[in-house]
């Protein structure tokens, strides 16, 4: 995930810049950036962000499940063949034994 940056000392010189002193800037600063954090933790604890799929997440769940589906198809193909050949095998065979040429 993309980390969210907090300019502290950029913060501090805005501060000092509208009048706040320096020890004022810095305890606002240090409880804004406490803020930040706090928020973001909650927010991913509330929505899960850290379990969020990305594209790239769902790129390689396609790819894989496309391999799958393949490897899958030719199973499928290579049962329905050998079912074939034994019901050939199966009917040849009871037509032989009703023609009586066994």
């Amino acid at each position: 995930m993309t980390t969210i940056t907090f300019d502290t000392h950029d913060f501090v010189k805005k501060l000092k810049g509208v009048g706040f002193s320096e020890e004022q800037a810095e305890v606002l600063t240090d409880l804004q950036k406490t803020t930040v954090s706090n928020t973001l933790e909650q927010a991913r604890h509330d929505y899960e962000l850290d379990d969020l799929a990305t594209k790239r997440d769902l790129k390689e769940l396609e790819l894989i499940m496309r391999k799958d589906m393949a490897e899958s198809k030719a199973d499928l193909i290579r049962w329905v063949v050998g079912v074939g050949l034994l019901q050939i095998t199966i009917i040849a065979g009871l037509l032989f034994r009703l023609t009586g040429k066994v």
